[in-house]
């Protein structure tokens, strides 16, 4: 029996048959509905889906209407940032040029827990004082940030421990931060018609 705003009652029934063969009755493959509507929401830190269902809806159950919206999704806990599986980035610095790459590459992902590891670079101009021929001029000069973007399961591995494991490879790590859902926007739809 399901209650009046169930996303399942109006399902049509159909027999499907279980682990040991048997025909059970069960409710048909519920398809996600077209979701229209522009409002959203910035994610912060303590946001659960029915404290947003009440505060949009005025009704707590709802919840799975905003996760109906969001189809990027593949969790509720991954709309709101709290999935087990997150991706950080840890600013890292090497004492040789070119950095041991290949080290840190194998280091890392052969870290139980870690799924993916990438490498970004980024290159600004930054005005700095150079001699030419004796004289002191203001020159445009590149300035290299790298980091590691580390995509891991945190029910495994802690940040601290990808740290180490970069660290264990030769490189600096500075302070890592979780590249994730928090402030951004989710989809908020109109209220479902019971």
């Amino acid at each position: 029996m399901f209650s009046k705003i169930s996303r399942y009652r109006k399902l049509p029934e159909v027999t499907a048959p279980d682990a040991g063969g048997r025909m059970r009755a069960a409710k048909d493959l519920r398809m996600l509905p077209d979701v229209s509507g522009t409002f959203r929401h910035t994610v912060e830190g303590g946001d659960r889906l029915d404290q947003l269902a009440y505060k949009y809806y005025g009704q707590p159950l709802l919840w799975w209407t905003i996760c109906d919206a969001n189809t990027g999704f593949l969790s509720p806990l991954a709309l709101l940032g709290k999935d087990p599986v997150v991706t950080t980035r840890f600013p890292v610095t090497a004492a040789s040029e070119p950095p041991p790459w290949a080290a840190l590459f194998t280091t890392v992902t052969g870290t139980q827990g870690v799924e993916d590891v990438e490498v970004s670079e980024e290159i600004q101009l930054v005005s700095q004082s150079v001699v030419i021929s004796g004289q002191t001029v203001n020159a445009m000069v590149e300035r290299f940030s790298r980091a590691l973007l580390v995509t891991y399961n945190r029910l495994i591995v802690s940040a601290g421990a990808v740290a180490a494991s970069i660290g264990a490879a030769g490189f600096q790590v500075g302070p890592s931060t979780d590249i994730g859902q928090l402030g951004q926007e989710i989809v908020i739809p109109p209220k479902p018609v019971t």
